[in-house]
């Protein structure tokens, strides 16, 4: 069964695309903890992060730190931190959230709400700061 993030690389569910290449795909996630939570995925669908092979494993996170960078340069803060929880969405994700204080990357807390179009221009602040 496919997941609801091959859907969004298939085109049958729109995101708030950051970035893609052939094998990876950046955008906002919907439900995000800070302004510019970003969600990092390969195309191809494998469930746990470890089971990527090599060269996919390693491709994920240097495509993450171009993102990276651009998340930073366009959503001021101190840093982007990442995790890799995997439990909600069968499909390896990286999670980059700006973040000023370790409590902005608690996945416990509520959630941010964003309008569509405050989202488009948040997607579109950090696609232009990509190098």
């Amino acid at each position: 069964m496919s997941s609801i993030f091959s859907k969004i690389v298939a085109g049958e569910i729109p995101c708030f695309k950051v970035a893609e290449t052939e094998d990876f795909l950046a955008f906002l996630d919907v439900f995000p903890l800070r302004k510019g939570h970003t969600l990092i995925i390969p195309k191809k669908e494998v469930d746990y992060i470890f089971d990527l092979d090599d060269e996919t494993y390693a491709g994920l996170h240097m495509f993450s730190k171009i993102v990276a960078k651009a998340v930073k340069e366009a959503v001021p803060c101190k840093r982007i931190g990442t995790a890799v929880i995997g439990l909600e969405v069968p499909h390896t994700h990286i999670h980059l959230v700006p973040i000023n204080h370790v409590a902005d990357i608690d996945f416990s807390q509520e959630k941010m709400k964003f309008e569509h179009e405050e989202m488009m221009e948040i997607a579109s602040s950090i696609r232009a700061c990509l190098k």
